[in-house]
């Protein structure tokens, strides 16, 4: 293991290359910088008129989690965000009893999108740790969150257990209070590693011996959602009867179109099996074809970052991904009417909050609150409304089953 001093002063002589620039490529460099700056102002402020055509986007992400039936199921949300499960159970006609989310702007955004919902954000109310669940137990069917993922996260250091942005124990603890008849969680990918099975037994199968549990990986782009973006499910039931009858939700889409070949091929047997082809990038934002689409590599979260970021990358190899579709993913626009009027020096098309969050596979209809960096973060730490459906619509099943 590399000492923490070696590191330092690796960083330290990283960091003076990096920046051992002659005096003319210091002023060149602070002369782009400030014209750059002075254009993204008045972009912002509407004083610049749109050099790309305003896109309009092929993709209404409503079609891929049409709305069902009410039913008579009630839901209490934990660590909301910005509300992907939420907007994913409400869609799978599960009505909402309350969101708990202790970031204040992601309490906005719910409010401002759902007046009628319970929120309670905050310190003071969205701290779950502070809050005495006993007032729901008997009124709440299903109890549904993503608990904090930073530590098991693959771009972070997977700290898990030791990490105090864990908040499983609070989860659990709720579920165990309430008692409600299901329970669903999701985290990122690492927790299914090996390395955090212990973790999985000893800190969420083993503390809900009464719940009969699956966990299960889905990835939004075969839900009809253009980007790469896996998660992992845990669903577990009170009744060992109802677990049974649950499935997993199977992929509604591809990506990849089938071929004439099998076009030719198909008949009315096999008709109904085939499944929708996802919308590319390109494709989904409504943005001129250039002979080459393909799925977004997975979305960051800005409040993962450097506070005030406006990327959305995630790696050196996303970058090139983004390049390939000549979309710049850096210094994204509040507006798309901003983003029209601020194209990246190379050409390149500029990314609005409003199609981040169409790539995540919310509908337009839904308004993020706060700065861009604090939008990005919401959308980039929320579950994929449509696979949120999909999972819903699973539960739901499950449970309707009881009564049959």
């Amino acid at each position: 293991m590399v000492p923490p001093s070696t590191k330092t002063n690796v960083y330290k002589n990283w960091e003076r290359k990096r920046y051992n620039l002659t005096s003319s490529q210091r002023d060149r460099y602070r002369q782009i910088s400030h014209e750059s700056y002075q254009a993204k102002q008045l972009a912002e402020q509407g004083k610049l008129a749109a050099i790309h055509a305003i896109n309009i986007p092929n993709l209404d992400p409503t079609v891929l989690m049409p709305q069902l039936t009410a039913s008579s199921y009630a839901t209490l949300s934990l660590f909301s965000g910005g509300g992907g499960l939420d907007l994913g159970f409400e869609q799978a006609g599960f009505q909402h009893s309350g969101s708990y989310e202790l970031i204040p702007i992601c309490g906005q955004t719910l409010q401002a999108n759902r007046p009628q919902w319970q929120v309670c954000s905050g310190p003071e109310q969205g701290d779950v740790t502070r809050v005495d669940w006993q007032p729901y137990r008997g009124q709440i069917d299903v109890v549904q969150g993503g608990p904090p993922c930073q530590p098991f996260s693959v771009a972070g250091d997977q700290a898990g257990a030791d990490d105090e942005r864990n908040l499983w124990g609070e989860f659990v603890r709720a579920v165990n209070t309430i008692e409600p008849k299901a329970f669903v969680a999701e985290n990122v990918p690492g927790l299914m590693s090996t390395k955090f099975k212990s973790f999985v037994q000893m800190y969420i199968l083993a503390p809900l011996p009464n719940y009969h549990i699956m966990k299960f990986e889905l990835n939004a782009v075969e839900f009809g959602v253009p980007q790469i973006r896996r998660r992992v499910f845990f669903v577990g039931f009170r009744s060992k009867q109802v677990a049974q009858t649950f499935h997993i939700p199977q992929p509604t889409h591809v990506w990849s179109e089938p071929s004439k070949k099998q076009q030719l091929t198909l008949n009315f047997a096999t008709l109904a099996s085939v499944k929708q082809p996802t919308m590319g990038v390109r494709g989904a934002l409504g943005l001129p074809d250039i002979g080459n689409d393909a799925i977004a590599p997975t979305l960051r979260s800005g409040f993962t970052g450097k506070r005030n970021t406006t990327s959305i990358l995630n790696s050196a190899a996303s970058q090139k991904n983004w390049a390939s579709l000549q979309i710049w993913p850096n210094g994204v626009q509040k507006d798309r009417q901003a983003a029209a009027a601020f194209p990246a020096k190379n050409g390149h098309f500029r990314l609005s909050v409003q199609d981040c969050a169409i790539l995540q596979g919310f509908p337009e209809s839904w308004q993020f609150q706060g700065a861009v960096y604090q939008v990005l973060g919401q959308i980039g730490n929320s579950v994929c409304p449509p696979v949120a459906y999909q999972v819903a619509k699973a539960v739901r099943a499950a449970l309707e089953s009881q009564k049959n």
